[in-house]
């Protein structure tokens, strides 16, 4: 009887342990870093991490493959404060970091391969967030108190338009399918649309005031524009640039992530600690569940490779979040408050700057990659090979084929044939695609199946 009552207090024990233990096996090391490490950004090129930090002009640089600290940026004229971590951008074509120094009324330019400064470009008052059109090669500074956006040229790091818009513009967004620049206007309530081209104006879209944050869907080509104090969020077309529909979510909606598989939008509720997730085609909230206790979620990235999203929330914790089922697969302690959140994709780890411990958490997801999440949307007939591929990939199916489309792991569409029609087997050159991550989107008659794509050149 002794052993028996042994025995049932060790299980008991071990099933009360198992999630620390799984949350510990997640958690893989902890970096320090300067005080306040705000915002994150991850380089596919070099395999690096930059961290901007609040209030400094040190920008730290992390080895993606090591987790080591390489250097520290010591910025001139950097001064990174902002209360979103929206204002840090990769550019991949010329491997730089631009951020914005709102204070400063100027966006800093980092050289990735030397990992020094370059130039900081003066742009207009409190510049709030950046966006990177990569069809122009150029970023686009929302100022929040001159009521302009800024075009940065990225070749020559050089201003070549200011754009009138809104009052108050806090966000933007880029849309790749039509090349638009999207920016909010916070107290007028409306949404300016820029073309990416010319850099001008399209048209002003009434959303209601008090929208911020931007997200867009690349398959379904809309924009979610989030309303702050009332707790809805606005569904634009993105071809039409018209309001198609809104969707009520929880307590004051702060930010966004795609779900590029699954066609899911994840909006995070600040005030209520929740993330309502949105059917993408639909557009009607699936289900709604708690991510922490108050004040939070903050940003959350989507990791394509086990298709989870990782939410930070909580004052020290990050709420990992299965991208099929909708559940909470864990949650991990971090440090204090974690702020920014990227994703490596060569390493499958994501970084959590921790802003109030000086630190960054590295988690990796022990389960690795998670094949039969990506197949649960999939035709199980289709095939891609070779995968790795190089310089083409070929499909084989028994099904006829509509459409084939390539998006990267950001959601971005990078190649689409959309009168792809054969059976059996198709040759898809990878001309023009670099090295890296994408899913290969394949749409038939009454099926569509997902596969990813590893390509390396």
């Amino acid at each position: 009887m002794v052993n028996n009552k042994k025995h049932v207090f060790i299980i008991a024990l071990f099933l009360f342990l198992l999630p620390l233990l799984l949350s510990a096996q997640w958690l893989e090391t902890t970096i320090d870093v300067s005080e306040m490490p705000f915002a994150l950004v991850w380089n596919a090129t070099n395999n690096k991490v930059y961290c901007v930090h609040d209030s400094s002009n040190v920008m730290t640089v992390i080895d993606g493959s090591t987790n080591s600290v390489i250097t520290n940026i010591i910025v001139p004229g950097g001064f990174p404060i902002t209360i979103i971590p929206y204002g840090l951008i990769w550019n991949s074509v010329n491997n730089k970091i631009y951020f914005n120094n709102c204070y400063l009324n100027t966006v800093s330019v980092i050289d990735c391969e030397g990992d020094s400064a370059i130039t900081n470009v003066t742009v207009g008052s409190y510049p709030f967030s950046l966006v990177w059109n990569s069809t122009d090669n150029k970023i686009y500074s929302a100022n929040s108190i001159s009521n302009n956006v800024t075009v940065i040229d990225c070749a020559g790091d050089s201003v070549i338009a200011t754009i009138a818009v809104g009052n108050v513009p806090v966000v933007l967004a880029w849309n790749s399918t039509n090349n638009k620049v999207y920016c909010t206007n916070y107290t007028d309530g409306t949404v300016s649309v820029i073309d990416g081209a010319g850099d001008s104006v399209m048209t002003s879209i009434p959303v209601g005031a008090f929208h911020a944050m931007l997200g867009w869907n690349s398959i379904e080509n809309k924009v979610y524009c989030a309303n702050y104090e009332n707790g809805y969020v606005s569904v634009i077309d993105g071809a039409g640039d018209s309001v198609i529909t809104t969707i009520t979510v929880g307590s004051c909606p702060d930010c966004f992530e795609f779900n590029l598989i699954n066609n899911k939008i994840y909006c995070g509720n600040t005030w209520d600690a929740t993330v309502s997730i949105i059917d993408g085609a639909g557009d009607s909230v699936i289900t709604t569940i708690t991510v922490g206790n108050y004040d939070c979620p903050l940003p959350m990235v989507w990791n394509s490779t086990n298709n989870k999203v990782y939410c930070a929330s909580d004052p020290n914790t990050v709420t990992v979040i299965d991208g099929v089922t909708n559940e909470v697969v864990t949650t991990i302690t971090v440090e204090v408050w974690p702020w920014g959140i990227a994703w490596n994709t060569i390493q499958n780890r994501t970084y959590v700057a921790n802003m109030l411990s000086s630190s960054i958490s590295v988690i990796r997801d022990v389960d690795g990659i998670e094949e039969d999440k990506l197949h649960s949307v999939a035709n199980p007939m289709l095939q891609i090979f070779p995968n790795p591929a190089k310089t083409f990939f070929i499909i084989h199916t028994n099904t006829a084929v509509q459409s084939v489309k390539i998006y990267n792991v950001l959601g971005k569409l990078i190649k689409a044939e959309e009168r792809a029609e054969f059976t059996n087997e198709k040759q898809i050159s990878l001309k023009g695609i670099n090295s890296g991550v994408y899913f290969v989107r394949v749409n038939t008659n009454n099926t569509k199946a997902i596969r990813k794509l590893i390509v390396t050149k």
